[in-house]
């Protein structure tokens, strides 16, 4: 597939600067989920960062709205506040992670539906 064929994610950057790197990031990490579902019809990330801690430095909260047909899959992920200085980067991985793994279980769940019901 050509990377113009590729959804297009909507980020939003709140209390922390926009970057095109990050921006470029995410970008490559929502076309990844489309190998799980090419029926991805939207997909809004926002990273924030609610407040800077004194000791530990910055933490990242990274928030994940995909739209598929009939559904909604949000995914919420803020790292552990104990953790000091948490990267940006593996914030945003954990967080696709997880909406991979939700998106995952979705189909499967469809797909054993459809099976359920056509042998029944």
């Amino acid at each position: 597939m050509l990377e113009n064929e590729h959804m297009h994610a909507q980020v939003t950057f709140r209390k922390i600067p926009r970057s095109e790197t990050i921006e470029a990031y995410i970008q490559e990490r929502a076309a990844k989920l489309e190998t799980f579902c090419d029926r991805i019809t939207g997909c809004h990330v926002a990273i924030e960062s609610p407040h800077r801690h004194q000791l530990s430095g910055r933490h990242y909260r990274v928030l994940i709205d995909l739209t598929v047909p009939g559904a909604e899959i949000v995914v919420s992920h803020s790292p552990d506040e104990r953790l000091a200085n948490h990267d940006l980067h593996a914030a945003i991985d954990e967080a696709f992670d997880k909406a991979g793994r939700q998106l995952q279980d979705r189909l499967h769940r469809q797909r054993g539906n459809v099976k359920a019901h056509a042998s029944g």
